[in-house]
């Protein structure tokens, strides 16, 4: 009884990674509203930007739900941001959209 021979499938390490592009319209500086500028700054940032510097400023005051990380709780600067006392994380980028202007 004749068996079957795998076949291999090993990639070749010649073949150089492409660094995957921007895309362009997260790359748009954005200019925040009063509430956002509190926390980001007053300068026109593209949407990646301020989301991080958003998550600089939630990890640096402590403001992740302790029971679930998930979460964000508000502080006195968020709030305006916010809309509520706690927010989700999928939901912050959502929430950056209606604090500024393009």
């Amino acid at each position: 009884m004749a068996t079957a021979k795998k076949a291999s499938t090993t990639a070749t390490a010649a073949e150089p990674t492409k660094k995957r592009a921007p895309n362009p319209a997260f790359m748009k500086p954005l200019t925040p509203d009063a509430a956002l500028a509190a926390v980001v700054g007053k300068a026109p940032l593209p949407r990646t930007e301020i989301v991080s510097k958003l998550w600089v400023y939630i990890k640096a005051n402590n403001l992740q739900d302790a029971a679930n990380k998930r979460n964000i709780n508000a502080d006195a600067k968020l709030k305006p941001i916010f809309g509520k006392d706690q927010v989700t994380m999928f939901e912050l980028a959502g929430l950056i959209g209606k604090h500024v202007t393009k």
